[in-house]
């Protein structure tokens, strides 16, 4: 459960496994090219599950490369996302969103499922420590300031029913990497979802970020990610961490600073004394950007789901 380029990045790594992987994506983002559909369109916004369609695709190279490909001039057609039009135009033609994803799926020979985790666009607003009402995903991380917590209207949203019954029958629940914010804690407040996350038996798994990130997490620990979580929904809801604890480079890191991310520190202890099991490797890889190592990520999450469903009765918590 997720949203962002996070979860798109796991999933690459995770559709190689003999897995049978639902991802569910959230459908708050109200930036950029999905904002433009969403208003336009009346649509939800379409970014965050294009992104996660194309990792999760068995499909050339190219076709993926076609599906991010992004217009850089023309009336109408600058910053638009070609992957975002083709969804927005099977929305129209299929008549609904989630056949839309769903044909595209096909389409595209995803290995798992893909699933938005409403059937309608929320708006999402944040309470500030200063006491301001910041309303729209793409404004949260801009306001500047402390976030106190983040809400969604309408509070009742129904969550799609599909994606209900996969956190149901689920072995293992994954949340994260994203923003903390405004990708994963979208999902956890649709109430529907977040009751069957903390009611199932599944093993619940929390993918740490590498950096922080400015606006929304600054300065935060890992513990600082779990106890934001926590504020939300009350309950400790997860069985295992997993974290990088890899050295990154001073050059790496000092660009970063530049725009205001720094490691998130590991503070292994408090993980402890809160009861989760912490699972930390050398997660990171420098390319352009710092992402997970996407092999070593998928391994320790399929160890632990096998590890898991082995100690089951009859193979099934």
């Amino acid at each position: 459960m997720g949203g962002g380029t996070g979860l798109s990045v796991m999933l690459r790594g995770l559709k190689e496994k003999p897995l049978d992987i639902t991802a569910i994506v959230t459908v708050a983002d109200d930036g950029g090219s999905s904002g433009i559909l969403r208003s336009e369109l009346q649509m939800p916004p379409p970014g965050d599950i294009r992104n996660v369609l194309t990792a999760m695709a068995d499909v050339e190279p190219l076709m993926a490369d076609i599906m991010r490909y992004r217009f850089s001039s023309g009336e109408g057609l600058a910053g638009h996302s070609l992957g975002n039009l083709i969804l927005a135009a099977l929305t129209d033609i299929s008549g609904d969103f989630v056949t839309a994803v769903r044909e595209l799926s096909r389409l595209f020979a995803v290995r798992g499922r893909v699933l938005p985790a409403a059937e309608d666009a929320v708006v999402l607003h944040a309470e500030m420590a200063d006491g301001r009402i910041i309303t729209g995903e793409s404004k949260i991380p801009e306001a500047g300031g402390i976030i106190r917590r983040v809400s969604l209207e309408p509070a009742d949203v129904e969550p799609l029913p599909e994606a209900l019954e996969a956190i149901q029958n689920a072995d293992a629940i994954l949340i994260g990497p994203g923003s903390l914010y405004t990708s994963i804690l979208p999902n956890l407040l649709v109430p529907k979802l977040a009751e069957a996350v903390v009611s199932s038996k599944a093993i619940k798994i929390f993918v740490c970020n590498v950096m922080t990130q400015p606006g929304e997490t600054d300065n935060y620990t890992v513990s600082d990610h779990l106890q934001a979580v926590y504020d939300h929904i009350g309950l400790h809801l997860f069985d295992y961490v997993i974290v990088n604890d890899g050295v990154i480079p001073e050059k790496v890191q000092t660009k970063y600073a530049e725009k205001g991310a720094r490691p998130v520190l590991l503070d292994r202890e408090a993980l402890e004394q809160h009861g989760y099991k912490v699972i930390a490797d050398r997660l990171v890889l420098f390319r352009t950007y710092l992402r997970h190592d996407t092999d070593k990520l998928s391994h320790h999450i399929y160890q632990l789901v096998q590890d898991w469903i082995s100690r089951s009765p009859a193979g099934n918590p």
